[in-house]
């Protein structure tokens, strides 16, 4: 399909430059301004190239590699936005153009990767007189290149080279089903929608036929997961969500499975989780199950006693109820909650409308990252909805200080067409002296339309300075020289730790009330409620960090499995037994629409050890004074401004003074049964054969 539309685009009329060489958006946006935009930059791309393998080029720092790295900012940047232009753009011709070109500039990313003239004049530099940021980048580009098979012959490379582009081709078929397919749960009467929030069932109503129609959109699905009394409704929606990109990527993700064994093979590897993990922290497969190993054994006991308590409770409010299934697991926390720390997570949206927790997750990442957000009014954006702040640099010590040191975008509510996740990403890498940082958040949240508060559950607070975390590290990692270091380019499994770092801070009730507000009164959320929010937040810990790993054991078991006998649902159901205590459902095809299977592929355990990291660096924050102390600018320069230049074993030990440990992970997991009674023996046994 991807061909058709290039061979379409192609013959469209475009502009004979692009409107702004920075900014795909810009302008009168057409299939064929797309074409256009993408076509400067490959050129571009291509210019650098010839000039990286020219003959004529001295093979130093500044003639080779400079180029070199020039090179792969121009492939990053053209990447990143028709990636955003196919994610959320309105007009569904601008998105399909926006794949088949995707798929161009990933072609031409796995050209570079295999290029061996590129290699070879890069191996060839003496970098000996450079500093030690532009020798780990060319170490790092080697060490890319030589996993890419760059170093083999030429019928190898080519072999990888068409392997590679299918790939390219699964994957973002698999990406798009997702974005894209959405399911949709009916409801015959209204008393079925019982428990959820009353805005959701005003914006509920039925249609002309009667029935009530609820989405496989994460809004949808979150709100009846944690609220709806009817237990039909609850699963009905829990397969929904699961399966919407069923059947669509059953084929996408079994070709991927087998053409990345093909690769793996192909360069010496025994399976593809091997070579995934040669460039990262953990390194190779007996080390990562050593990680997983030492997580299930911390978690085992109290997540089995976290069940055990949730399963007495839900037995006493249902009798009969033998056990818990995946679908009601959020339910049944959710009553827990009022029934043991008398908190309802309703009581506190209505001091969470949109507009005003942006204006507080940006005050308090601006004292946090001595930073300042200016609102640009008149940037250019791909949507009304979408806004744009200007960063400016308020760190004294900064050699930028009160300058402007990068932009970022907030796409922050639902429209048709739009990815339905919450993802954050770089749109223009930084380089020093040529060109600041760009980046920006695609999210879900409530609002965005007139007389609608937008109020959000505490759960998307959280999630809103997570993925705002992703983009400060982008913004204040992106001042360095080189394109291909810039901000979050460090080893893919620790790119989630300085975001979920900021998790934690939200459990502090004097941040909280810097902007927590009820939208009809203007009452500061009150203290004692902050209070019994965390502890009713803390209940479940254990258990959470054991579906983590269930996923994180699924995409690397997947992977490594024989492509050709492995069962995706079999698997599933095996790990969910594992690691889970609640019972799996049938129907449920949850590798169809988890999108980390093609980015993350078999590294999905990344969220479960930089969870871990996360709460070691959290732990040396100084809680009397969480974003105007001075560990937090200690943390910026030492974990955020290197970007990629340094390995993540090193930015750790610069800010703690050593490698991570476990113990602020297990003091973390231990407060989630610090306020609920020990379980009766009979529900002990229950809860066993439940599980």
């Amino acid at each position: 399909m991807c061909a058709v539309l290039l061979a379409s685009i192609a013959m469209q009329p475009a502009s004979a430059a692009p409107t702004d060489p920075l900014h795909a958006w810009v302008g009168a946006v057409t299939p064929a301004s797309l074409k256009t935009w993408t076509d400067a930059h490959i050129a571009k791309y291509k210019s650098l190239i010839a000039k990286v393998t020219a003959d004529s080029t001295p093979r130093t720092i500044d003639a080779t590699f400079a180029p070199y790295d020039e090179a792969v900012g121009e492939l990053a940047l053209a990447d990143s936005q028709i990636r955003l232009m196919r994610n959320v753009h309105a007009r569904r011709e601008i998105r399909d153009a926006a794949q088949a070109l995707a798929q161009r500039v990933e072609e031409e990313v796995n050209t570079l990767s295999l290029n061996a003239e590129v290699y070879h004049a890069l191996a060839a530099i003496d970098a000996a007189g450079a500093d030690a940021a532009t020798r780990y980048v060319l170490q790092r580009a080697l060490l890319e290149f030589h996993l890419a098979g760059a170093d083999r012959d030429d019928a190898t490379r080519a072999h990888l080279h068409e392997l590679l582009d299918a790939v390219t081709r699964n994957g973002l078929e698999f990406e798009r089903n997702i974005n894209e397919s959405v399911h949709t749960v009916e409801v015959d009467h209204a008393e079925d929608l019982a428990g959820l929030p009353a805005d959701f069932i005003a914006s509920h109503r039925p249609g002309a036929d009667g029935k009530i129609r609820v989405t496989s959109a994460y809004p949808d699905f979150s709100a009846v997961s944690t609220y709806a009394r009817n237990e039909d409704l609850r699963r009905r929606a829990y397969v929904a969500y699961l399966t919407r990109a069923y059947p669509q990527n059953d084929v996408p993700l079994r070709q991927l499975l087998k053409l990345r064994h093909q690769i793996a093979n192909l360069l010496g590897y025994p399976s593809w989780p091997d070579m995934a993990l040669a460039d990262l922290m953990m390194a190779n497969s007996a080390q990562l199950q050593a990680f997983l190993n030492k997580v299930d054994e911390v978690t085992r006991e109290p997540a089995q006693r976290e069940y055990e308590i949730l399963l007495k409770f839900a037995q006493s409010q249902q009798p009969g109820l033998a056990s818990i299934d995946m679908a009601s697991r959020f339910y049944w926390f959710e009553a827990y909650s009022r029934h043991q720390f008398n908190f309802d997570s309703q009581q506190v949206r209505p001091y969470f409308p949109y507009a005003q927790v942006e204006s507080g997750i940006l005050t308090a990442t601006s004292k946090l990252f001595h930073v300042r957000f200016d609102r640009a009014p008149h940037a250019p954006v791909w949507d009304p909805s979408v806004t744009a702040w200007d960063v400016v640099d308020q760190d004294p010590q900064s050699p930028r200080y009160k300058k402007r040191i990068g932009r970022i975008y907030l796409d922050m509510h639902p429209r048709p067409g739009k990815d339905q996740w919450f993802n954050s990403d770089t749109l223009v890498p930084g380089i020093s002296g040529r060109q600041m940082p760009e980046g920006r958040l695609v999210c879900n949240f409530p609002g965005g339309k007139a007389g609608d508060p937008g109020l959000m559950q505490y759960d998307g607070v959280v999630t809103f300075f997570h993925e705002l975390g992703h983009l400060m590290h982008a913004v204040l990692g992106g001042q360095g020289r080189w394109a291909s270091a810039s901000g979050v380019a460090t080893e893919l499994d620790f790119v989630e730790a300085p975001s979920q770092m900021l998790e934690e801070f939200f459990h502090d009730a004097r941040l909280l009330q810097t902007f927590a507000r009820h939208y009809k009164t203007g009452a500061v959320l009150p203290t004692e409620l902050i209070e019994r929010m965390n502890r009713a937040g803390a209940f479940g810990r254990a258990l959470g960090m054991r579906r983590q790993v269930d996923l994180a054991a699924y995409s690397y078991q997947l992977y490594a499995a024989d492509p050709e006998t492995v069962d995706p649902v079999e698997l599933e159901r095996t790990l969910i037994r594992k690691f889970n205590p609640f019972d799996p459902l049938d129907g449920v095809r949850q590798y169809a629409s988890f999108g980390h299977l093609y980015g993350y592929s078999s590294n999905y355990y990344t969220y479960v050890v930089d969870k871990v990291i996360a709460l070691d660096f959290f732990d040396h924050f100084d809680k009397a004074n969480l974003v105007g102390g001075p560990v937090a600018l200690q943390y910026r320069r030492a974990v955020l401004e290197p970007g990629g230049t340094k390995p993540a074993a090193q930015l750790i030990s610069d800010f703690l003074g050593r490698p991570y440990n476990f113990e602020a992970f297990q003091r973390w997991l231990a407060e989630g049964l610090a306020d609920s009674p020990a379980p009766a023996q009979s529900a002990a046994r229950s809860g066993s054969s439940g599980s």
